[in-house]
């Protein structure tokens, strides 16, 4: 595992990833993903597909899950630095509706794995952000569900938004520190809540 450096987080399934980047007066060169580095690692999923998303300041995406064909995910920023979330919905999971969040960024080349499981969402807080991500399943049109981006049951801690829970995944009256007005999908901000959305 010389290519590649793992950290496990708090909540099991998740892991952040740091690769070797060789550098020089021309510019830099890490791979991004290699199979037989993951698989010394412990990490022995198969990918299907890679995404790529454009997004400006004050968009939030999330938080997404598959239902019945869960996704593992690999993310990444290779532009800009976004604040990135996952959510554990694991029945049965010791640590389930908890969260873990990391800041991607261009500079400091982190990734984000985040296993089968989990919902994932991300903020972005520079001006543009490009984000990619490998995924273990493809997406099947149907089985997308989601969760409020601001559920206080789970606590999302935000890193620079203000604002004040309207009792919705509403984006109104939620702006960044330097004013910039938060950015969801209407789809985004009609999700429910961790306990409406899970009926045990």
């Amino acid at each position: 595992m010389g290519q590649i450096r793992l950290t496990a987080c708090p909540i099991d399934g998740l892991y952040v990833i740091e690769p070797t980047v060789h550098g020089d007066a021309r510019g830099y060169f890490m791979e991004t993903y290699n199979r037989r580095d993951m698989e010394e690692a412990g990490l022995k999923m198969v990918f299907v597909q890679d995404n790529q998303s454009s997004s400006s300041k004050g968009v939030l995406r999330g938080l997404h899950f598959q239902k019945q064909f869960p996704q593992g995910k690999l993310v990444r920023v290779i532009k800009g630095a976004v604040f990135d979330v996952a959510v554990d919905l694991r029945e049965g999971s010791k640590t389930f509706g908890q969260w873990f969040g990391v800041e991607l960024t261009e500079e400091n080349k982190k990734q984000f794995y985040i296993s089968e499981g989990f919902a994932h969402g991300f903020l972005v807080l520079s001006e543009t952000a490009e984000f990619c991500y490998k995924v273990t399943d493809f997406w099947h049109p149907g089985d997308e569900g989601g969760l409020a981006w601001n559920d206080p049951s789970i606590g999302i801690q935000w890193p620079e938004l203000t604002g004040a829970y309207p009792g919705s995944a509403d984006a109104s009256g939620y702006r960044l520190q330097d004013g910039t007005a938060l950015n969801l999908s209407e789809k985004d901000q009609r999700w429910s809540t961790l306990k409406d959305t899970w009926k045990f």
